[in-house]
């Protein structure tokens, strides 16, 4: 099992003969959303799902723009969040994953194969048609954005092939697409909750066929909007050609199911950051130490160096959180020590739980992630610990070292980044995050100097199961002071 599934997983270049019609080979990529409802009737025995979803897991500013979403990071529910975009000319709407651990914006097909045709989170799915849009294009292998994304010329290349991926995951599951290029409709920030619908044209993946668990209908999606840093992901794009700079921020609201996600400069709160570590494919940070209750955990003092199946990831794609197996094994036992007389079992031979009645926040202490630049990351009691039913709760620290490659990765997730602001500041290759009410607003300042209020909304669906616990992302391209549209 891997814990860090898109370094493990394999990128494999295929090719197709275009023509005048599309081809019937199709493929997709991958990544699972799972949103945030109540998927699971006897979430014990459902508990699984959680990290079977993190193994296959493992922009010059000048719009604002509001993206719509549903649901949470709670791992008692579907534990993941995902929005709705707008692609092609005439638009449809797409359910994606808003994911910072991949690098590339994917929807499914039509006529893939395996692809799910329902959801259980209660949305409707839609195929993507590139011939049923007017400003779609196939992206070949000679393209410039093709190159890049395999670090160069592609052998046996030529004009009629298509740009192809192949994406396999340590878990079996697998998923395969072709490059297209069209409009996304975003929703630009004009004001104070004022926005308009502006154009960007994007690459992005045209998904044909799905294997193994991505092909189900339980928490199924249209596909995953990457934030990764990678030169094929939407925000690097829109960076490229001169609409944004590469910072954004998102606020994950796990309580009230509300949340924003903003690319752009925020400017309130004020938030402070640690160095990323450079020359790396996902957004990892230097990690110094770990308190529980304010003490320091005597750890071996490399057990937090970067290096090959090492470090710190900060992930919003993953569920949960994983750390070294000598960190886990010290932080648990210190966790529990504060309830002597709590009798723990283990569901599903990976989740260690107990009976509790009681307040949570005051019965267990908080634990403190400690990074270089002397930032900080608190974890309450009520974040680490999630309740699957009446007084049963599960702790949600996961060994990595239990994996079959035997990581020692610390892979921090939306167990620890919820109800917290966090900056992606890809210009000055920093992260940082602060505590704070994701169901609020933040102020953003676009390139003309004028600063905007952006709040959090609410993502209707077709089933009251989700309306009742959704989010909205607010996706914010900060103001340009020119057209966005192509």
């Amino acid at each position: 099992m891997d814990l860090s599934l898109r370094p493990l997983a394999y990128l494999v270049l295929l090719f197709l003969a275009s023509s005048s019609s599309f081809i019937a080979v199709y493929v997709v990529t991958a990544n699972v959303v799972f949103p945030v409802q109540h998927k699971f009737k006897g979430q014990e025995r459902n508990l699984s799902a959680f990290k079977a979803h993190d193994i296959r897991r493992h922009g010059r500013l000048l719009y604002d723009v509001d993206l719509k979403l549903g649901g949470n990071g709670k791992p008692s529910e579907t534990g993941l969040y995902f929005a709705k975009i707008g692609i092609g000319s005439p638009p449809k709407d797409y359910y994606v994953q808003v994911d910072t651990g991949s690098d590339i914006l994917w929807v499914n097909c039509i006529g893939c194969i395996r692809c799910p045709k329902k959801s259980s989170l209660g949305i409707e799915l839609t195929l993507y048609d590139p011939k049923s849009s007017s400003t779609s294009s196939l992206v070949t292998c000679e393209q410039d954005f093709c190159k890049s994304t395999y670090d160069g010329p592609l052998p046996g290349c030529r004009p009629d092939l298509l740009c192809q991926y192949n994406v396999a995951y340590g878990d079996g599951s697998s998923t395969s697409g072709y490059f297209v290029e069209d409009n996304v409709q975003l929703d630009r920030v004009t004001g104070d909750h004022e926005v308009a619908s502006e154009n960007g044209s994007v690459i992005f993946g045209c998904g044909a066929k799905q294997s193994g668990e991505l092909g189900s209908s339980s928490e199924a999606l249209d596909g995953i909007l990457g934030f990764g840093q990678a030169n094929s992901s939407m925000i690097s794009q829109l960076a490229l050609a001169g609409k944004v700079k590469k910072m954004f921020a998102h606020c994950l609201d796990n309580t009230e199911g509300g949340g924003i996600f903003a690319i752009g400069q925020v400017v309130q709160p004020n938030v402070k950051t640690t160095a990323l570590v450079p020359n790396q494919a996902h957004y990892n940070v230097v990690l110094k130490d770990i308190e529980v209750g304010g003490e320091a955990l005597s750890l071996p003092s490399d057990i937090f160096e970067n290096g090959f199946r090492k470090g710190t990831i900060i992930d919003s794609g993953t569920t949960l959180a994983y750390l070294p197996e000598v960190v886990y094994e010290t932080l648990v036992p210190k966790i529990m020590a504060q309830q002597p007389g709590l009798k723990l079992h283990t569901v599903e031979d990976q989740f260690t739980c107990f009976q509790y009645i009681g307040n949570i926040d005051d019965g267990f202490p908080t634990v403190a992630f400690h990074f270089e630049g002397s930032l900080s990351l608190t974890v309450y009691p009520h974040e680490y610990l999630f309740q699957i039913r009446n007084d049963v709760w599960c702790i949600g620290w996961q060994n990595s070292g239990m994996s079959k490659d035997g990581s020692q990765m610390t892979l921090l997730g939306d167990l620890v980044l919820s109800n917290k602001l966090v900056v992606y500041d890809l210009v000055k290759q920093a992260i940082g995050w602060t505590e704070y009410n994701c169901s609020s607003s933040i102020k953003v300042k676009d390139e003309s100097g004028a600063v905007y209020s952006v709040y959090a909304h609410n993502l209707s669906s077709a089933s009251t199961a989700i309306i009742r616990r959704t989010l909205t992302f607010m996706l914010l391209l900060i103001g340009m002071l020119h057209s966005f549209s192509y």
